[in-house]
């Protein structure tokens, strides 16, 4: 069986229309999804999905897809002073990373554009 760290995964917010919370599906294994109240509990919900996915196609004689090519999950940006000083200032307040709240951000934000079919 292939491990599966090695297969990329899309999370992305539920629209409230869709029930809330987060979905986590893995675009190389057809109908392997699920979801979460938290983003935290969706991947580890995913993980579970995924596994067993694999498992039940290794069982059926199913063939299982190569894993695609993954992006490193690493980006640089900058950003004008003032930004990051929000950023900073709201992920203090929140108690989080900045890089948590950044990708929070930004998941929610493609979340909302994908799911208008933007």
């Amino acid at each position: 069986m292939k491990p599966i760290e090695n297969y990329p995964f899309e999370l992305r917010p539920l629209i409230e229309d869709e029930g809330g919370g987060w979905l986590v599906s893995f675009p190389d294994l057809p109908g392997c999804m699920s979801d979460g109240e938290t983003p935290e509990e969706a991947m580890a919900n995913g993980k579970d999905a995924l596994s067993a996915w694999l498992r039940a196609a290794e069982e059926t004689g199913r063939e299982i897809p190569h894993p695609g090519e993954m992006p490193s999950g690493k980006f640089v940006t900058r950003v004008p002073r003032s930004l990051h000083a929000r950023l900073a200032a709201r992920a203090r307040q929140e108690g989080i990373s900045m890089n948590a709240l950044v990708s929070t951000f930004l998941a929610e934000s493609i979340g909302r554009t994908e799911g208008l079919g933007q």
